[in-house]
C-alpha cells in the first residue's frame, strides 16, 4: 500500500513506466514545471497547447531547450481544452491536464457527449489525495470541483470512484466516512440524512460506507473514543465524502494553504485519468497529480 507520494514515483520509475500527457493552458509556470520535472525524470512526453510564445519564454526560464517539446498554439481557452481531449480521445495521448484556464472549459470539454471522455453509466468526480503524516497515510476527499450539490444517487457514484482510486493506492478495504457537521442525523439538516441513507446502502465487499460523521470523528479515534462512536471506519477513514463542493472545497484548500500538506487532484469516471489541479496549487501538487494520473493507467 502506498503511503507517500514519493512511494508512488519511485515505483513508477522501478517499473519504468511512461505516458504521453496533452497539457492545455500551458502557458503556466506550475502546470509547464511540473510536465517538465515529470519529462526529466522520463515518466512522461506530450503535447503543450496554449500560447506558444508565452510557453517557450517559461522553457526557456526553467532551462528547457523549447524545440525539445511538441507546441501546438492556442491560447483560446475552449479550444485548447478540445484539442487536449481529442488527442486522448483518439488514442494518440494517454492523459489530459489542465493548466491555466477555467475549470469549466476544462469539463465542458470532457464532458461533451460527442468528442469528450465521460464513460458510459459513469458520474464524473473530483478527488484530492493527501499525505496525512500524522497517520502516515494517504487520504482522499471528494468531491471539491465537479458536483455542486450532489444527490444521494450521485453520491453513490462518486463513493465509488473514490473508492476506485484508493484501491489504485493499494488499499484493500476502503472505509468511506460520510462527513457532515455532526454524527448524528438531524432531520433539519439534510447531509445527515444522506448520510445515513448512504450508510444503510448494499456495497461491495471492499466499500465500508458510515455516517454521518463530524470530521473530527472521522479522523481521529481518539476523538471517537471520546465520543463513544464505534465502527469500521470511526477515526480511521480512507475516504471523506464531503456534504457538497463548497464544504470540500474549503477543507481542500485548509489543508493546503494551513497545514501544508502534500496533495494530489483527479478526476474519476472518465475514460482516462483525467488532471486536475486548482490554479493555485505548487507546482509540487501538479507533479503529484501526474504521478497520481500515470498510477491509475495502470
Amino acid at each position: 500500500m502506498f503511503r507517500t507520494f514519493d512511494e508512488i514515483e519511485k515505483h513508477i520509475l522501478l517499473k519504468g513506466i511512461k505516458k504521453r500527457i496533452t497539457l492545455c493552458g500551458a502557458h503556466d509556470e506550475p502546470a509547464l514545471s511540473a510536465f517538465a520535472a515529470a519529462r526529466r525524470k522520463g515518466v512522461v512526453d506530450g503535447i503543450l497547447i496554449g500560447d506558444e510564445p508565452e510557453i517557450r519564454k517559461l522553457l526557456t526560464t526553467m532551462n528547457e531547450n523549447p524545440a525539445d517539446y511538441t507546441i501546438i498554439n492556442e491560447p483560446d481557452d475552449t479550444k485548447a481544452a478540445q484539442t487536449a481531449i481529442m488527442f486522448v480521445k483518439k488514442r494518440e495521448a494517454d492523459i489530459p491536464m489542465k493548466g491555466l484556464m477555467q475549470t469549466s472549459s476544462y469539463m465542458r470539454a470532457i464532458l461533451n457527449k460527442e468528442t469528450g471522455l465521460l464513460a458510459a453509466g459513469k458520474t464524473l468526480s473530483q478527488c484530492t489525495i493527501f499525505e496525512y503524516p500524522d497517520q502516515n497515510r494517504l487520504i482522499i476527499i471528494s468531491d471539491c470541483a465537479v458536483n455542486i450539490t450532489p444527490s444521494v444517487n450521485e453520491k453513490t457514484a462518486i463513493i465509488k470512484n473514490a473508492a476506485a482510486l484508493a484501491a489504485v493506492f493499494g488499499i484493500q478495504k476502503v472505509k468511506v466516512a460520510v462527513i457532515s457537521a455532526l454524527e448524528k442525523v438531524n432531520p433539519k439538516i439534510q447531509s445527515t440524512v444522506e448520510a445515513d441513507e448512504l450508510a444503510k446502502q448494499d456495497w461491495p465487499e471492499n466499500i465500508i460506507v458510515e455516517g454521518p460523521f463530524a470530521l473530527d470523528n472521522a479522523i481521529s479515534q481518539e476523538a471517537a473514543i471520546h465520543k463513544g462512536i464505534v465502527g469500521v471506519v470511526a477515526g480511521q477513514a480512507d475516504v471523506f465524502l464531503m456534504p457538497d463542493l463548497c464544504s470540500a472545497n474549503i477543507l481542500h484548500k485548509s489543508l493546503h494553504f494551513f497545514a501544508h500538506y502534500k496533495l494530489a487532484g483527479a478526476v474519476c469516471g472518465a475514460e482516462s485519468p483525467v488532471i486536475l489541479t486548482s490554479r493555485t496549487d505548487s507546482p509540487e501538487a501538479k507533479y503529484f497529480s501526474i504521478l497520481t494520473a500515470i498510477l491509475q493507467t495502470g
